[in-house]
């Protein structure tokens, strides 16, 4: 049985979205993936978008999202690193990834933290596989 896992940020325009991105791409064989943002937000960074289809994961449908928006119960809740909170939202396993945001910084941020986020998006699917989470 797959585990539902969200990775949550305030605005679910960057960080989040390469999460869920290398998630689904990874771990779709044991994973649901969501993504949400605590505040709404018009759009997907351009940066994170383009980052992330250098490695052909493409982002340019995504949309942010709010946690209204996704399941209300998870298996394992994800937080950016954004000092985000999200005591209302039930699940087994939570975990702050402490990821500094590349917004507004130059393109070489964004790619530093999609290589970052894939290291952590490989070892969340070795402890799901490992039964661990």
């Amino acid at each position: 049985m797959k585990k539902k896992v969200a990775f949550v940020c305030i605005h679910n325009s960057c960080r989040s979205q390469m999460a869920e991105g290398w998630a689904k791409k990874l771990g779709s064989d044991v994973l649901d993936v969501y993504s949400a943002g605590t505040e709404d937000y018009p759009e997907v960074k351009p940066g994170a978008v383009q980052v992330m289809e250098e490695l052909d994961i493409s982002m340019s449908e995504h949309r942010p999202k709010l946690l209204t928006d996704i399941p209300n119960e998870l298996d394992i809740l994800i937080t950016m690193g954004c000092g985000v909170e999200c005591p209302h939202v039930p699940t087994k396993h939570r975990e702050d990834w402490g990821l500094e945001d590349p917004s507004g910084g130059p393109i070489e941020g964004f790619r530093n933290t999609r290589d970052i986020i894939k290291g952590k998006v490989e070892d969340l699917i070795t402890r799901v596989k490992r039964g661990e989470l």
